[in-house]
């Protein structure tokens, strides 16, 4: 099942106000995730079953993997999701404070480009979706689409499907200036099913009937594809802990998401299970 509900979620938090409660009375059956919004829906529908079995309560918000990653640091979550791998930079300053971090690989991904449904064109190679982004190419019906001008729609610089997409598509070019950009893979979702001259790019796991997805250099998006690395633009999934400072209900719900029935969750949410 795709993800198909428009996330432009702050703060989730999977609890009842009596379960607020006696959260508050015994915090160490709480745990603070932030991060990506690529893996939010993801962790919601793993916590929402987590919690069925153990009564730990998750509290969890979608902001961008570079704020998941910098509150692990900061010792204000117990996990940080993540769409890319943490920098050299954030592990250095981890290691200063002497904290020591663990990475987990939960799911594999794909950045998928999206257009409107109307949208003739079906392919676009990394080619064309490099000059469409660097701004070279302007005009749909130059990629055998409609005559008309194209709308471009990019994440922020703090998403990890940015630095992705910048890195494997954009080759460290800079997207251009008139691309509007968004908080999330639902913003983008959102703003592209209701512009027929938008394009964008979501994981995998947000593309739904609202939209059309692209193949790239011929290729289709389907899980196949994503896991045997034939499709351009994937990527894994990850949780970030902190060794040092880990909590046991933490831990639980890292070994959950590994579990047969936590790959069985990425699955569903739309996702390519890593075992």
């Amino acid at each position: 099942m795709k993800w198909k509900q428009v996330l432009t979620i702050v703060t989730v938090i999977f609890v009842s106000s009596l379960m607020a409660i006696s959260c508050t009375k015994q915090p160490k059956n709480r745990v603070v995730i932030k991060g990506s919004t690529t893996v939010l829906p993801i962790t919601q529908k793993a916590a929402e079953a987590f919690y069925q079995k153990t009564k730990i309560v998750i509290s969890l918000s979608g902001t961008g993997s570079g704020d998941g990653i910098k509150s692990l640091i900061d010792g204000s979550c117990d996990i940080a999701n993540s769409s890319r791998e943490m920098h050299t930079e954030e592990l250095s300053l981890a290691e200063r404070k002497g904290e020591k971090i663990k990475e987990v690989a939960i799911a594999y991904d794909m950045i998928v480009p999206i257009v409107h449904p109307s949208n003739p064109v079906s392919n676009l190679t990394l080619h064309q979706l490099k000059a469409i982004y660097e701004g070279s190419v302007k005009n749909w019906k130059d990629v055998g689409g409609n005559d008309a001008t194209i709308v471009v729609i990019s994440r922020d610089s703090s998403s990890g499907t940015f630095e992705v997409w910048e890195s494997k598509v954009m080759k460290h070019v800079e997207v251009c200036k008139d691309a509007l950009l968004q908080a999330s893979n639902g913003a983008i979702l959102q703003t592209v099913s209701q512009n027929p001259k938008a394009i964008g790019y979501v994981g995998y796991g947000y593309v739904s009937e609202q939209v059309k997805p692209l193949y790239v250099n011929n290729v289709e998006p389907t899980i196949e594809n994503g896991k045997s690395g034939k499709y351009p633009i994937a990527r894994k999934l990850y949780m970030y802990v902190n060794e040092v400072k880990i909590k046991p209900a933490a831990k639980e719900f890292i070994d959950f998401m590994l579990s047969e029935e936590g790959q069985a969750i990425v699955k569903e949410a739309g996702f390519i299970p890593i075992r």
